[in-house]
């Protein structure tokens, strides 16, 4: 159990757990982008951890860039997305994936998708660490899910509560 700010958090997904879930992730991006030379797009804060582990198993030519938008306050979506870093990489025929850290409403994948549709990629994917499917009520296809969780709040492994605990190796869900 840890404390971060006001709030009591308990164990959710071991570090060895959360291994497993990018080595199926990657396993699968390898052999679905084999000689496409794919560029990862992390969203940032939340997806550094993962993108990092992710790339250390991706085998194949491929490239790494970011953006950063945020929605969150606390431990509630504010639901207005607020650009903060866009991209500088030119992505007209790219295979583009999407890599971030977990999917609940959705919104923020929204706003990524609409900034991506002004540009003509080659294919556009989606893989997330953790999906709440139980609130993820947009149309958008998630091909490469490392594990559906229920609607808790996380933190840990890059996911935070007001900006602590991004930096633990497990991930913790809101104690009771």
């Amino acid at each position: 159990m840890i404390k971060l700010h006001d709030k009591t958090f308990v164990p959710m997904f071991s570090q060895a757990e959360i291994d497993r879930f990018i080595d199926k992730l990657a396993t699968q991006i390898n052999l679905d982008f084999q000689g496409k030379k794919p560029i990862f797009i992390g969203v940032l804060n939340g997806s550094f951890m993962f993108v990092s582990d992710l790339m250390k198993k991706i085998n194949i030519d491929c490239e790494v860039s970011f953006i950063k938008l945020s929605s969150y306050e606390g431990t509630s979506s504010t639901g207005v997305i607020h650009e903060l870093v866009g991209l500088s990489t030119d992505l007209t025929d790219r295979h583009v994936i999407v890599v971030e850290d977990i999917i609940d409403t959705g919104n923020t994948l929204g706003k990524i998708l609409d900034l991506l549709e002004e540009q003509e990629t080659a294919s556009l994917s989606i893989t997330t660490l953790l999906l709440k499917p139980d609130v993820f009520r947009k149309r958008y296809p998630v091909q490469y899910i490392g594990k559906e969780i229920s609607n808790k709040f996380v933190v840990g492994y890059g996911l935070d509560y007001d900006e602590l605990g991004r930096n633990l190796k497990e991930i913790y869900q809101l104690g009771e």
